[in-house]
């Protein structure tokens, strides 16, 4: 679940890589009490997410913006489209821009590519899930965007549940213990709230990952 609490902490973050004293072009051209209004527009048809993470980028420069959001997360949109507007003093608007601009454009790719290979599995019973594989410190953003696109989130960190991939396969083939016998094992230990998972790839793996009682 993307919470306030990350969502706040992470712009912040962008905010200050940005503009870590300021923004110097917006602070010494733009009048101090100009007002301005900008509207964030679709140039393709796509899947919108990352709203409530444009909307904080400027909450978070300046509370007198306001912005409002005109298609919800997972929406589907054609170019053309209006999905924002923002309102309130040129310069926060001019510096908070671009952070707002990068995380809906990253998210909002990320929901559409997702949404695009749910709808080319419509039907088959298949699920589109997620992997670890993701921009560090974005995940619960890029996570939030395959939900939004109608995929499904997949274990959120190596705290959350075991699943033996190749490179752990590996090792214990190197160290010439018996697979059953370590999944047993690895069973043992868990809480009983957590799963295993084994990604096989090899037919001779099966019989053991079974043996084991999983599947």
């Amino acid at each position: 679940m993307l919470t306030a609490r990350t969502i706040d902490r992470i712009v912040t973050l962008a905010l200050d890589e940005d503009a870590p004293w300021g923004d110097l072009t917006s602070e010494t051209l733009i009048p101090a009490d100009a007002v301005a209004t900008a509207d964030l527009v679709a140039r393709e048809d796509g899947v919108f997410a990352g709203g409530e993470v444009f909307a904080a980028a400027f909450r978070l420069t300046d509370p007198a913006i306001e912005v409002g959001l005109h298609v919800a997360d997972g929406g589907r949109f054609i170019a053309g489209r209006r999905l924002a507007t923002v309102t309130g003093p040129a310069r926060g608007v001019l510096t908070a821009e671009r952070i707002g601009l990068n995380f809906a454009q990253r998210m909002s790719g990320i929901a559409t590519l997702t949404a695009r290979y749910v709808d080319a599995i419509a039907g088959t019973g298949a699920r589109i899930v997620d992997t670890r594989k993701t921009t560090p410190l974005l995940r619960a953003f890029e996570r939030h965007a395959v939900a939004a696109g109608g995929g499904h989130n997949h274990r959120f960190s190596l705290s959350d549940a075991v699943m033996a991939k190749d490179n752990h396969l590996g090792v214990l083939t190197a160290t010439g213990a018996d697979l059953t016998d370590a999944l047993r094992e690895a069973i043992a230990r868990l809480p009983h709230t957590a799963h295993v998972e084994v990604e096989v790839d090899r037919v001779d793996q099966i019989e053991a990952v079974v043996a084991a009682g999983i599947g």
